[in-house]
C-alpha cells in the first residue's frame, strides 16, 4: 500500500472519508475544513483533513450542530489531526448539554406513549403538537395556514 500524499483532491477526499463532494464544499464554506488551491484554482486538502472529517461525523452522530462542531474545532490549529486527547477534552464540555437532550429525548418518548391512546386525533388538546391548547379556539388542522382564519397567512 503506498503512503498518503500530504495534500489530496477533493476526489481522494470523498473516497477515503465516504464524505461526497458537496459536503465537503458545504464543510469547507462553513468553516469546519480548509482547503488550499493549486494552481489551476483546484482543492487540495491536507491529509489531516480526513480525521478531521471523522470527527465532524462523529459529533454529527451524537447530535452536535455544525456551529458546535465549528467551535470545538476552532480550538485546535487547522492543519492538526484531531486526537484520542481533542475529542476526549471537547467530548467532557459537551456532556450537560447531551444529557440535557437525552432527557428531553426520554420524556417525548414517554409523552408519546400516552398520546396514542389519548384519542386527539384533532389535535386540538394535543400536549406535544399545541401544548397550552393556544390554537383550538381556531377549529382541528393548520389554522395558521388557512388563507382568511384569524390565525391565517
Amino acid at each position: 500500500m503506498s503512503k498518503l500524499p500530504h495534500h489530496l483532491t477533493i476526489g481522494q477526499v470523498s473516497d477515503r472519508s465516504g464524505v461526497p463532494h458537496t459536503a465537503l464544499r458545504f464543510y469547507e464554506d462553513k468553516g469546519l475544513v480548509t482547503a488550499e488551491r493549486s494552481g489551476g484554482n483546484q482543492r487540495r486538502y491536507p491529509r489531516s483533513v480526513l480525521r478531521r472529517l471523522a470527527f465532524i461525523r462523529a459529533a454529527q452522530r451524537v447530535g452536535l450542530s455544525l456551529e458546535d462542531i465549528r467551535d470545538a474545532l476552532s480550538m485546535l490549529p487547522a492543519d492538526h489531526a484531531p486526537t484520542k486527547a481533542d475529542w476526549t477534552r471537547l467530548s467532557r464540555s459537551w456532556q450537560a448539554e447531551l444529557d440535557a437532550r437525552i432527557d428531553a429525548l426520554q420524556r417525548l418518548r414517554d409523552r408519546l406513549t400516552g398520546c396514542v391512546g389519548c384519542g386527539c386525533l384533532s389535535l386540538r388538546s394535543c400536549s406535544l403538537q399545541n401544548g397550552d391548547d393556544e390554537m383550538a379556539r381556531f377549529g382541528p388542522g393548520s389554522p395558521r395556514l388557512k388563507p382568511g382564519s384569524e390565525g391565517g397567512i
